[in-house]
């Protein structure tokens, strides 16, 4: 063995403490964006099912309507709103990434940070309307 590669192997960490790491907020909004896009794979389940259930006749398009008077269905809602609000807007920063533009630490931290807002307003502004 190399003294180089005895070097790299005593520098790894032998246990890595996920307690004590802190991620940058560019970190956030990219494993964030992963997250929405996965809870939107599951939604599409969710609304193709309920738009089956409402055209299928009108019992059943009843039944889902007495759905969204509950809790649960509008928390539901709530959520694959915001998952949506969230990824629509993490899309768009990654697509003005991959023009070039605020690739540079700073201006990376200060969009995902200007996602982070408007995703949050976004929810509450989705929450007003589902409730």
């Amino acid at each position: 063995m190399e003294l180089s590669e005895q070097n790299v192997k005593k520098q790894r960490p032998v246990h890595l403490d996920l307690q004590t790491i802190r991620f940058p907020a560019t970190a956030i909004a990219s494993i964030l964006h992963r997250i929405s896009g996965v809870i939107m794979l599951f939604a599409i389940g969710i609304l193709l099912w309920l738009l089956n259930s409402t055209l299928t006749s009108a019992e059943g398009f009843a039944s889902v309507q007495s759905l969204f008077d509950g809790f649960v269905m509008k928390f539901i809602l709530w959520g694959i709103l915001t998952a949506l609000g969230y990824h629509l807007l993490g899309g768009i920063r990654h697509l003005i990434m991959d023009t070039g533009r605020w690739e540079e630490l700073a201006s990376g931290i200060a969009s995902a940070k200007v996602t982070f807002a408007l995703a949050a307003a976004i929810s509450i502004i989705a929450g007003i309307w589902v409730w």
